[in-house]
């Protein structure tokens, strides 16, 4: 099942600027260009097969394309990370109803235009993965998601915990592993810039990875490039 909205000419075109290539750039998705996704994938810890879905395109891309209304598959095998992608692009003042509708119901309550709704979207993401999922026990508290599920090294699909203000105060965010570059990790997470979008937050700012208890763990580590994006200092 591919993605409808996909322009495989762009596709192409990346694959052979991150030396998957040479391909023709014909927008063709044909047996070259599989086997490049194939070989692509297989760097990243993906499955190595030439399903081209939504996180595989994320990753290929850098988080840059509006995923919201793709098919989400699970070709990484981390089914959590396909509701959060399918959700990308949600903003809290244009999608507050469908914000408040998609929400877990312990999380409900909140208008995400008053109150900051990071955890909100990792409560969500995990109870629309397991339903019956434990929680920490204040999920809007960004900094109370370092006692959820187990520690764990930073890879795709982790609950990955911030400072923000200082290290030693209360101020955080949460969010997920979406990606790294030298600098700084890239987080799929909500209320970033008032939307669920992909943000680079600084690594000296990363207090704690954590990882479902039941879960197994795959260890996946997907390298990007900074693509011009600035480092997040303050997400909301």
């Amino acid at each position: 099942m591919t993605l409808p909205t996909v322009d495989f000419r762009a596709v192409q075109q990346r694959l052979n600027e991150t030396g998957f290539g040479p391909l023709v750039e014909d927008g063709i998705k044909g047996p070259r260009t599989d086997a490049a996704i194939t070989a692509f994938k297989r760097s990243i810890g993906f499955r190595a097969r030439p399903y081209y879905g939504p996180l595989t395109h994320g990753a290929l891309f850098d988080g840059a394309v509006d995923i919201r209304d793709a098919t989400v598959g699970t070709d990484d095998d981390i089914p959590w990370m396909a509701e959060a992608a399918r959700v990308k692009g949600l903003h809290e003042a244009r999608d507050t109803a469908r914000l408040r509708t998609w929400f877990d119901k312990a999380v409900s309550w909140i208008d995400p235009r008053e109150i900051p709704w990071c955890g909100a979207f990792v409560a969500t993401v995990m109870r629309r993965w397991q339903s019956g999922i434990d929680l920490v026990s204040n999920p809007l508290a960004a900094r109370s998601w370092r006692r959820f599920g187990r520690p764990c090294d930073p890879q795709f699909g982790a609950v990955l915990v911030f400072w923000r203000g200082s290290r030693s105060g209360w101020q955080g965010h949460v969010g997920f592993y979406w990606g790294e570059d030298d600098e700084a990790f890239h987080v799929l997470g909500g209320n970033q810039s008032n939307a669920v979008t992909v943000a680079r937050v600084s690594r000296s700012r990363l207090l704690e990875a954590r990882w479902p208890l039941d879960a197994p763990m795959p260890g996946k580590r997907i390298r990007l490039s900074r693509d011009g994006q600035p480092l997040s200092a303050n997400e909301a």
